[in-house]
């Protein structure tokens, strides 16, 4: 009975810890989530951003440029999953290193970085020929924020 007993418990809690780190991003409840860096509510559907940890730790902010500093900041080296507001498609995420960025001082962001992103080139090329601005990739984004 003992044998049975000890066997379902660690059954549980087997599944508990792989459900608990499972590594997929959660829907930000805009209006509700803070951002992790700066704390503000995070209310902007074409500028939000957020990263999942390998170990399934989500961090969600109100700009992507919140985002690039919390990184850079925090030494954050176990990310497995980095993501960004599509401008185009406010509500929507796309993966930062392969999104395009588009910094335009016509288009503000919540924190004034002026930094967009876009899941495609095109998008942001259309956007930056109608409110100027240049264009960045995740790598360019980076070395450009840095506190370094």
């Amino acid at each position: 009975m003992k044998t049975k007993f000890l066997q379902l418990f660690i059954g549980i809690i087997i599944l508990l810890y792989t459900v608990s780190c499972k590594v997929a991003p959660e829907a930000i409840e805009y209006g509700k989530d803070q951002c992790d860096f700066c704390k503000m509510n995070i209310v902007d559907k074409m500028h939000a951003s957020q990263f999942v940890t390998a170990k399934g730790k989500q961090f969600k902010f109100d700009a992507i440029e919140c985002m690039v500093h919390y990184i850079d900041q925090n030494n954050e080296e176990k990310i497995a999953l980095l993501l960004v507001a599509d401008y185009g498609k406010p509500g929507e995420m796309t993966e930062a290193e392969t999104a395009t960025f588009l910094i335009s001082p016509a288009i503000k962001s919540p924190m004034g970085a002026n930094l967009s992103g876009f899941s495609l080139k095109n998008t942001a090329k259309e956007i930056q020929q109608k409110n100027l601005g240049e264009i960045y990739t995740w790598e360019t984004v980076k070395q450009k924020l840095s506190d370094k």
